[in-house]
């Protein structure tokens, strides 16, 4: 009873963790709901009135989510000169809400000041927040000079309540957060080899599904490998360490990226295309059964499962566990494949790279493990797993180019933009209620955080309004059941907040549903809810959405056309330099930084495929240009990876007993970095005139080495990276409109 208790429970903090990376949701969401109810707790007892319990509710919750800092030390500091910032800001709002005139321009500069703030990075961006949101809640819960005294005393206990909850409650320092997001990476690599096991298993009618299922479980693996990406420094206790463990994360997720997609190719009728794992909503392939004797299909099963046993595995091994370690590392021997179809022994071959990733990645988080069961095959993984970590040791520090500090996105740009908005936003507001004018305001304010093109704030704008309109329904419900109860309504609050954290990374529609209902308690906290005033909600939404947009289209206006052209050509550098040096070191170039090369890659294409949403969100009217869109980021997500795969093998020269570098790789490869840097100038400049190249396959070009030469399989892999890499950039043409020269005979 007691072991299968704690398997539930070991599956459940899994699946939780593979859920939430980190537990950042989570945690999000628990920090601010506890330093509510610390709040209320301490207030309670004093006797405050309602008004008073609101204003100390609403203090901690924006004390408590706009510290964006890392490091427990500079959120102390925001936290400190937060609060009189908060003072200062409530005590205008309080002076200035009944001056119409005045405080209404002053608010307006208040906002522009604050989204200008971005500049000075996550201290700048918090301060601004809490400036705007305790003038806010000044305006929301009608404060007044009076009434002074004793909001600055509600405030201060409200920030020493987050800061208590923060710091001693739910405290969260740098290393505990890496760790929480390396057992998530697990955790998503063992769902992830669960998915391609269904695939293994999966009828005509289920592929599709399956596919899906692998798609969806590669991305978040990926997703999670870049979180942790940007922990390392902080969460690790110096640079060769936050090296070695970023080389692991990146091995697994190549390997199992590549299982999945040998596995595809298995299965269908002809090669399955890389693109294939990458475009969301594609057709699977034409797929049968695996080919070869049925023995084999029942032993990849088995060793799919030991796979995964492999991933999730805590603690020392065991006989039995070493014993599967074994057996699947033996598959990077040709001796150990069993006798299948060539493609189903490419899949196992895949499977013996998986395990060797998975080995590397537990000895660099959990340091050395029992050698005493090693086989001849183990052992020679494991020599040449420190064999790279020990040229990782020995490499020269590289030296950090300065990096400007703040945000690099136009502030001045924004600021001047939300200023106009909420000007507008005001004067509607005021005509549509002279009391709740402020939500239009807040809406204007909202859709612009994060945001950087009209189209992204007109798709922002939609889903607050989705999200509010619904949330009205829920508010006026709850209102009506527990209006009368004040500490179950708080109760409810409570609640609602910690939906609305939670589910915020994941819906902005979501999040402000949660957000509307909770204001509806709220409402009827403070004795001022009605049902109009539910309607006024949503319709001061609506037109602080569309100030948003009226501002961001005549103000300074950065399209959506504009916006992803200047991404795309980001991702087309950093894709051309990612590529240049991988293959000039795989020639016999000196190192070079490949895998933070590679990361900068998978950055700028993040940032793309969340400046395209405007063009593939489904309400969109061009249907064409959605599908364009997409094909162009799938094409790009799949030369990423054949990217990153070919800087994760040069970066095992020259310590890897089994690569070597092979100089004609720098001229066949050629071609292709030279195709790229054309897109990217035709992406720049339409009135270039350059074509794509395009002629005899890159192994042609070596003479016919097919991975069966002098350097063996790495050489074979490198040269299928390399080709699907060439193919994809020549695909890229024809979307972008880029003409593609026929080969010269």
């Amino acid at each position: 009873m007691k072991a299968a208790g704690r398997s539930v429970r070991t599956r459940s903090r899994d699946r939780l963790a593979a859920s939430d990376p980190g537990l950042l949701r989570l945690t999000s969401g628990l920090r601010t709901v506890g330093a509510i109810a610390l709040t209320l707790a301490v207030l309670a007892p004093l006797g405050l009135d309602i008004t008073h319990l609101v204003t100390g509710a609403m203090a901690a919750m924006a004390a408590t989510f706009s510290v964006r800092e890392k490091q427990r030390a500079a959120q102390a500091v925001t936290l400190a000169v937060g609060l009189p910032v908060a003072l200062v800001s409530v005590s205008l709002g309080a002076v200035l809400g009944e001056r119409v005139v005045v405080g209404d321009a002053f608010f307006v500069v208040l906002i522009f000041c604050a989204v200008y703030g971005r500049r000075f990075g996550d201290r700048g961006f918090t301060l601004g927040l809490i400036g705007f949101q305790f003038y806010f809640v000044a305006l929301f819960v009608g404060a007044s000079a009076a009434r002074l005294p004793g909001v600055w005393a509600v405030l201060a206990v409200a920030f020493a309540c987050s800061a208590a909850v923060r710091f001693v409650l739910l405290p969260v320092t740098p290393a505990g957060l890496l760790a929480r997001l390396r057992e998530a990476f697990r955790a998503r690599l063992a769902r992830l080899v669960s998915a391609q096991l269904a695939l293994l298993d999966a009828g005509p009618d289920e592929v599709d599904g399956a596919l899906e299922d692998v798609r969806t479980g590669t991305a978040r693996l990926h997703e999670t490998a870049l979180m942790i990406q940007t922990r390392l420094e902080e969460g690790t206790p110096d640079e060769p360490t936050a090296r070695l463990v970023q080389r692991r994360i990146a091995d697994a997720e190549i390997a199992a990226e590549r299982l999945g997609l040998l596995l595809l190719s298995a299965r269908s009728t002809e090669r399955a295309d890389t693109l294939t794992l990458h475009l969301p909503g594609a057709p699977a392939p034409e797929v049968g059964r695996l080919p070869g004797p049925e023995e084999a299909t029942a032993l990849l099963r088995r060793d799919l499962l030991a796979l995964r046993a492999l991933v999730l595995r805590t603690g020392a091994p065991g006989t039995a566990v070493a014993h599967v370690r074994n057996r699947l590392l033996g598959y990077r021997d040709e001796e150990n494949l069993p006798s299948a179809a060539p493609a189903v022994r490419d899949v196992f071959r895949g499977v013996g790279e998986a395990a060797r990733a998975v080995m590397g990645l537990r000895i660099a988080l959990d340091g050395p493990q029992d050698e005493s069961d090693d086989t001849p095959a183990t052992a020679r993984s494991r020599e040449e797993l420190d064999a790279e970590d020990a040229a990782i040791d020995a490499g020269e520090e590289a030296e950090r180019a300065d990096r400007p500090t703040g945000l690099r996105r136009p502030t001045t740009r924004a600021a001047v933009q939300v200023a106009v908005g909420s000007a507008l936003a005001i004067a509607g507001g005021e005509l549509l209620s002279t009391d709740r004018w402020y939500w239009a305001v807040l809406t204007c304010w909202i859709v612009f955080i994060n945001t950087a093109s009209t189209g992204e704030i007109l798709v922002k704008g939609y889903r607050r309004l989705l999200g509010t309109v619904f949330g009205v329904v829920v508010g006026i419900v709850l209102a009506a059941l527990v209006g009368r109860h004040t500490w179950t309504s708080f109760a409810l609050v409570l609640v609602l907040i910690f939906a609305m954290f939670y589910t915020a990374p994941l819906s902005y529609t979501l999040m402000s549903f949660f957000v509307t209902a909770m204001l509806g308690l709220l409402y009827t906290l403070l004795h001022t809810y009605s049902w109009e005033v539910l309607v006024l909600r949503v319709e001061e939404t609506a037109l602080g959405a569309a100030c948003g947009v009226v501002a961001a289209a005549l103000v300074l206006p950065v399209n959506t056309d504009r916006r992803t052209n200047e991404l795309l050509g980001t991702v087309l550098e950093r894709l051309a330099e990612v590529t240049g040096a991988a293959v000039g070191q795989l020639s016999g170039g000196p190192a070079d930084d490949l895998l933070d090369k590679a990361r900068e890659l998978d950055q700028a294409l993040g940032d793309l495929r969340s400046a395209t949403q405007p063009l593939t969100h489904p309400v969109t009217p061009l249907r064409a240009r959605r599908t364009t869109a997409r094909y162009v980021v799938a094409l790009l997500e799949t030369c990423a990876y054949h990217a990153r795969s070919l800087a994760a093998t040069a970066e095992l020269l020259p310590s890897h007993p089994s690569i070597a570098a092979d100089p004609r790789l720098d001229g066949a490869a050629g071609r292709t970095v030279r195709n790229i840097g054309t897109i990217a100038a035709r992406v720049a400049d339409g009135e270039v005139t350059g074509a794509v190249e395009t002629g005899p396959s890159i192994a042609s070009s070596l003479g016919g080495s097919d991975g069966d030469g002098r350097y063996g399989r790495i050489t074979g892999r490198v040269l299928r990276h390399l080709e699907r890499l060439d193919e994809a950039v020549v695909g890229l043409a024809r979307p972008l409109g880029v003409p593609v020269a026929p080969p010269e005979r």
